[in-house]
């Protein structure tokens, strides 16, 4: 008599290692998504949920590519079509997904360059955000008409010299990092850390203070202080590509109105998605490379590096030029394609964000780096705004919230407490110093929350959505949802999501130490 059991995740993992499964579980994906994706309403009330339900498995489709068991190069043609095709096709319907997509290509842009910094060498810059700007101040002051020195004197450029900016961007920004790498070769840790951040805010300051710089007459004004740079000129777009948009709209049947801002996004993107190739192509070479090596024995042990005979100060001098260098490039395309630059982008708040990415995806890892940015960086820009905008659609149609509705996300909260609550219990059982006892109370308390909040769910009722204040709209609490998410990884997988082999390895090796 023979029984038959359910089938597990694993048992899922095992059918998927066949190529022929892989392959169809794929293309089946993709053409739920995207069929999902083109058929969506921008008049419906539910547009907010169903776009951030759609989009985000598009965007992640390369990363599920790539984990398949395929061959090598079916995945690099699917990821190129993705890339050059799906995606601008599904921009040219709505202009927003074409956006975002550029807004995680310039985020995935810096958290590589960071990557170079904190996960290949193991410096912490908390700084780097200051590269960005010099960048993006690079081109903007050659090219906005705001009567800076540049424009009073005859300085400024023709958007043809867009190209040309990127090269000087990232000679710019990396004897930018240099500069900065000097005064910091010796130190290490929270004193490094420090150091940084004090760079970043003093590039911000300068930039926010240069459009009074006395010794002349009259005053000279470089970056127009808080004001900004506005106008600031953007590359012109080849006519092959508006052709090829008025093609692909008679072709479609698409009703494109905005025809001109819709290629200028296109160019951007095409743009963008050239220079991350670079990068990416750039920091693998790295990593495999010498330097990168070297890098690794001094992110591992400085004084086993230099015994080695690894030359420590070069060494962090370009990690800190070439992560800074990719910061340049980006810096000049996003002042290009927002053509507005002001002290305010380039925050410490910039800086915390690009480094969330790095460590959400796993720090040192290419691939997990790219995968941090994307998930950040839809969270940040629609995820939670999409949440907010969903709420005030139904406030404003009186929606009401049944109260089984509320019962059972009350219930599925209180389970994911409480598995919450069992993991720190259970490694309280296996630390008995002071920590442990800590664990054991937070545990206790997450517990009791989980069941509090069951119990009050039942005397909540029909809930009308009008009652929902606007102070707790979830776009507010974005820094609020990105510690908790640091929280959660640090616990949970501080290596990252898409880890480092090495930094896997060891986190293994760790865990075995401490059960045996």
């Amino acid at each position: 008599m023979t029984t038959t059991t359910a089938p597990t995740s694993s048992g899922l993992r095992d059918l998927l290692r066949n190529p022929l499964v892989a392959t169809a579980f794929l293309a089946l994906y993709l053409f739920v998504v995207i069929l999902i994706l083109l058929n969506l309403d921008r008049r419906s009330s539910l547009f907010p949920l169903l776009s951030t339900l759609a989009f985000p498995p598009l965007v992640l489709s390369p990363f599920i590519t790539l984990a398949l068991p395929l061959d090598a190069r079916l995945k690099g043609v699917v990821i190129l079509v993705l890339m050059f095709v799906i995606l601008p096709v599904v921009g040219m319907v709505d202009s927003s997904y074409l956006e975002l997509a550029i807004q995680i290509c310039i985020f995935a842009g810096l958290a590589l360059g960071l990557n170079i910094v904190v996960g290949f060498a193991g410096l912490l810059d908390l700084g780097y955000v200051a590269f960005f700007a010099v960048g993006a101040y690079l081109w903007a002051m050659f090219t906005s008409p705001v009567g800076t020195y540049f424009d009073i004197n005859g300085l400024l450029v023709s958007p043809n010299w867009f190209y040309g900016f990127m090269f000087f961007g990232v000679i710019a920004a990396a004897i930018g990092g240099i500069l900065l790498g000097l005064p910091v070769i010796r130190l290490r840790g929270d004193y490094l850390a420090i150091v940084t951040l004090g760079f970043g805010e003093i590039i911000r300051v300068i930039a926010q203070n240069l459009d009074n710089v006395t010794g002349s007459n009259p005053p000279l004004n470089l970056t127009n202080g808080p004001e900004g740079l506005n106008s600031v000129g953007a590359p012109l777009v080849p006519q092959f590509l508006r052709d090829l948009v008025f093609n692909v709209e008679r072709t479609l049947g698409l009703s494109i109105n905005n025809v001109q801002p819709l290629t200028q996004q296109l160019w951007f993107y095409f743009i963008v998605i050239v220079v991350i190739g670079i990068i990416l192509y750039v920091a693998r070479r790295l990593e495999n490379s010498p330097i990168g090596r070297a890098w690794t024995a001094i992110r591992e042990d400085e004084v086993a590096a230099i015994a080695m005979g690894v030359p420590l100060v070069r060494m962090k001098l370009m990690a800190f030029a070439m992560g800074a260098s990719f910061a340049g490039a980006i810096g000049v395309i996003y002042a290009a394609k927002q053509t507005f630059v002001s002290p305010e982008s380039f925050s410490l708040a910039q800086s915390i964000s690009i480094l969330a990415m790095v460590i959400v995806g796993g720090i040192g890892s290419i691939r997990g780096v790219l995968f941090g940015a994307c998930v950040v960086t839809l969270l940040n820009l629609q995820v939670l705004k999409n949440l907010s905008l969903q709420i005030n659609n139904w406030r404003n149609e009186n929606a009401i919230v049944p109260g089984a509705f509320i019962i059972l996300l009350a219930v599925l909260a209180a389970l994911a407490l409480g598995w919450f609550a069992l993991r720190m219990w259970r490694a309280s059982q296996r630390d008995r110093s002071s920590s442990g006892n800590i664990s054991r109370i937070i545990a206790v308390v997450v517990g009791l929350i989980g069941v509090a909040l069951v119990i009050s769910s039942f005397t909540v009722g029909d809930w009308p959505i009008r009652n929902w204040s606007n102070q707790l709209e979830p776009a507010r609490y974005e820094r609020l949802v990105f510690g908790l998410i640091l929280i959660l990884m640090m616990i949970f997988r501080p290596s990252g999501l898409l880890p480092d082999q090495r930094r896997r390895l060891a986190e293994e090796a760790t865990k075995k130490a401490a059960k045996g």
